[in-house]
Parts: structure tokens; C-alpha cells; sequence
């Protein structure tokens, strides 16, 4: 499989799910260019529900494609800020096109004892 460049700042989950630190001490979540690949082309994500608090393995949204829907985990505990409708409502692909600028949820962490158990980008591409 062909690697796209996997940003710095980026932890990721077996599952294919990216956490990214932001400036406010929140966490934005995504999936990975290979978890996307692996979809195919994506027509739907949503489910997400703001305000809820959620623990890590839980699910946090739905992403379908045309070839099978997939639950996207928390990475940590958290409670789901936001979920990113602007860029996705309209245009689902866009989490094919640009995986790693497109965020599906922020949230607000509650527990961040996860974190160690989630894999840098030299250890994901070694996953992947």
C-alpha cells in the first residue's frame, strides 16, 4: 500500500482512527488515509452526538461507503464538542480526498491514559 505523508502530529489507533492535539487542549478525530482506502469511496458519516461522553473503544460516528459502513472509536475518553457537518454534510468524499485535513469530531478529553497505547506515525505505517 502506497503511504501518504502522515502528519507529525498525529497518534493513531489500530482501527485507523487519527487524534490530533489542538491549541485549545482538545482533540480532533479522523480516519486515516489507509482507513479510507480501504472503504472506497465514502457517502456518508454522521451519528456523532454532541455532549455526549464517551469512553475509548466507544463509538463516536458512522462512516459508509459504497462498500461497507464502519463505526469510527474514541481513541480516549471524551465528550464529543463537535461534529464537522460543515465539511462533511454536503460532501462525504471530502474523507477520501483530504483524510488527514478533515476531522470528524472534537472532543474535550476526560482521561488521557490512552494516549500511550496509540501509535506514532512510524509505528502506524509498520501497522498498516
Amino acid at each position: 500500500m502506497t503511504h501518504s505523508i502522515i502528519p507529525a502530529d498525529r497518534l493513531h489507533t489500530t482501527s485507523h482512527e487519527w487524534l490530533q492535539l489542538l491549541p485549545d487542549g482538545n482533540y480532533a478525530i479522523g480516519i486515516s488515509n489507509a482507513g479510507q482506502a480501504m472503504l472506497g469511496d465514502i457517502v456518508f458519516c454522521g451519528d456523532a452526538k454532541i455532549g455526549q461522553s464517551l469512553k475509548a473503544g466507544d463509538v463516536c460516528a458512522v462512516v459508509e461507503s459504497v462498500k461497507a459502513a464502519s463505526d469510527v472509536h474514541m481513541p480516549i475518553d471524551g465528550t464529543v464538542l463537535a461534529f464537522n457537518s460543515a465539511a462533511i454534510d454536503d460532501n462525504p468524499t471530502v474523507l477520501n480526498t483530504n483524510a488527514y485535513d478533515t476531522w470528524i469530531i472534537k472532543i474535550a478529553p476526560l482521561d488521557t491514559v490512552n494516549l500511550e497505547q496509540l501509535m506514532n506515525p512510524t509505528d502506524y505505517i509498520k501497522h498498516i
